[in-house]
C-alpha cells in the first residue's frame, strides 16, 4: 500500500496523527527577564499542534549553552512552568511535542553568558559567525577549551535537562546535534583539535555525543529521543575533513542505542541540497534502522517521493510552519501557502508569530 504525507505513524510507542513533522525553529520570543517560555509561545505551538510531531526550538540546557538573545532554556523552574504551558496546549489539540536540547558551544558571545565568561568549545578555535545579543549583531571570540572536569558538568546538564523536559510535559527529547553547535563541535576535526580521549580520532570525537546520548537514556526511554545531525553542512563555519566518513561511523554508533528516530539535515542548512562530491545520504541512512525524518527543502512533490521509494519514513518542514499554521491542511488540500514576513522571523510579538491566517 503506497505510504502518505497523512498517514498514521509511530515513533515507538508514540503514535502520530501524519508523518509531517514541524521542524525546530529559533523564534526569539522567549521573556528577555529569565528565558521562560510565555503564552505567545504557547498559542504559538498550539496553532500548529496538527503535525504529526513538534520539535521545540531549540531550549539551551544551562546559561553557559546560550548563544543568542530571548532563546527559551530548560534548566530553572521559572522555564519549566513557561514550557508546561506551551506543551499543555499543544495536547489539548491532541498534538505530539518533543523539545530540542541545544548547547552552543562557541558560537555565543561574553554578553549572552552569566559573568561575562568566554564561551565554550573542544578547542580554542575561533568561527567565522555572529550572533545577536539583544543590541546587535556581535562577533563569536575564541573560545575557552573544555577541562575534562567541564565536560562532565555539561554532560549532567543534558542530563538534568531531560529530567526537566519530563517535568514539562514533553512527549520526548532531540538532542541537537547539528548545524555548528557543541556537539558538532566536537564531532569535526576543523573544530575539534584535541589530542585527548575527546579528539584526534572519529572515535573519540564521537565520545562526547555518546556520552550525553548514555545521559539522556538514564532519563528517558530510547524510543523518546531522537538526534538531529547536518553531516554536508558548514553552518557556522563547521566543517569535517571527510564528512561521510565521519558521520558514517557517527551514526552506526548512535545507532546501538535504539533511539526514536535520526534527523538529518540533507545538505546545507537553509539551503541547496547539493552535496559535496563523495556525499550519500542513502548510505549515512543505511547505518540507522530506526525511524528516519528527513529535513531540507522539501515540498509535497519531494516529499511524497522520497516517500515512495521508502528513502523516508517523516519529514520535516520549516519555514513553511511559521507562516501555515494550518500548513497539514493547507497540503492535504492542495491550498496556497501563505509566504513568511523575513523581517518578523527572530525577536519581536504576535506580528509575524501567531497572527498568520488559517484558511478558514
Amino acid at each position: 500500500m503506497r505510504k502518505s504525507l497523512f498517514d498514521a505513524t509511530n515513533i515507538g510507542d508514540l503514535r502520530l496523527s501524519n508523518r509531517i513533522v514541524m521542524a525546530p525553529l529559533t523564534r526569539n520570543r522567549a521573556d528577555a527577564n529569565g528565558d521562560c517560555p510565555n503564552e505567545l509561545m504557547a498559542l504559538y505551538y498550539a496553532q500548529r499542534a496538527s503535525a504529526g510531531l513538534i520539535i521545540s526550538e531549540g531550549a539551551q540546557i544551562s546559561p553557559q549553552g546560550k548563544g543568542y538573545a530571548w532563546t527559551p532554556g530548560i534548566y530553572s523552574p521559572q522555564q519549566i512552568d513557561g514550557w508546561l504551558k506551551v506543551t499543555d496546549s499543544v495536547h489539548a489539540q491532541q498534538g505530539r511535542i518533543f523539545i530540542q536540547l541545544w548547547h552552543v558551544g562557541r558560537i555565543s558571545h561574553p554578553s549572552l553568558q552569566r559573568d561575562g565568561k568566554s564561551p565554550v568549545a573542544p578547542s580554542a578555535i575561533a568561527a567565522k559567525a555572529h550572533v545577536f545579543d539583544g543590541k546587535g549583531f556581535v562577533e563569536t571570540p575564541t573560545p575557552h577549551a573544555l577541562e575534562h572536569d567541564e565536560i562532565k558538568e555539561i554532560i549532567e546538564d543534558y542530563r538534568l535537562a531531560a529530567i526537566h523536559a519530563k517535568s514539562a510535559g514533553f512527549d520526548g527529547v532531540e538532542l541537537h546535534g547539528a548545524n555548528g553547535y557543541l556537539i558538532d563541535q566536537f564531532l569535526r576535526d576543523q573544530t575539534n583539535q584535541r589530542n585527548d580521549s575527546y579528539g584526534g580520532s572519529v572515535e573519540n570525537r564521537t565520545r562526547f555525543l555518546l556520552e550525553v546520548l548514555t545521559a539522556l537514556t538514564d532519563v528517558w526511554p530510547s524510543n523518546r529521543i531522537g538526534v538531529r545531525l547536518s553531516p554536508f553542512s558548514t553552518f557556522n563555519s563547521a566543517s569535517d575533513s571527510n564528512p561521510q566518513e565521519t558521520f558514517s561511523y557517527v551514526i552506526s554508533k548512535i545507532n546501538e542505542f535504539n533511539l526514536g528516530y535520526l534527523h538529518l539535515v540533507e545538505g546545507e542548512t537553509g539551503g541547496s541540497r547539493e552535496l559535496p562530491k563523495g556525499g550519500d545520504i542513502a548510505k549515512l541512512r543505511s547505518h540507522f534502522d530506526g525511524i528516519y525524518i528527513a529535513n531540507n527543502g522539501y515540498n509535497y512533490e519531494l516529499a511524497q517521493t522520497q516517500l515512495d521509494c521508502d528513502a523516508v519514513d517523516l519529514i520535516a518542514f520549516g519555514k513553511a510552519f511559521i507562516s501555515n499554521p494550518d500548513f497539514v491542511e493547507r497540503l492535504r488540500i492542495g491550498a496556497p501557502l501563505t509566504i513568511a514576513d523575513q523581517n518578523t522571523f527572530y525577536g519581536g510579538g504576535a506580528k509575524g508569530y501567531t497572527d498568520y491566517p488559517f484558511i478558514n
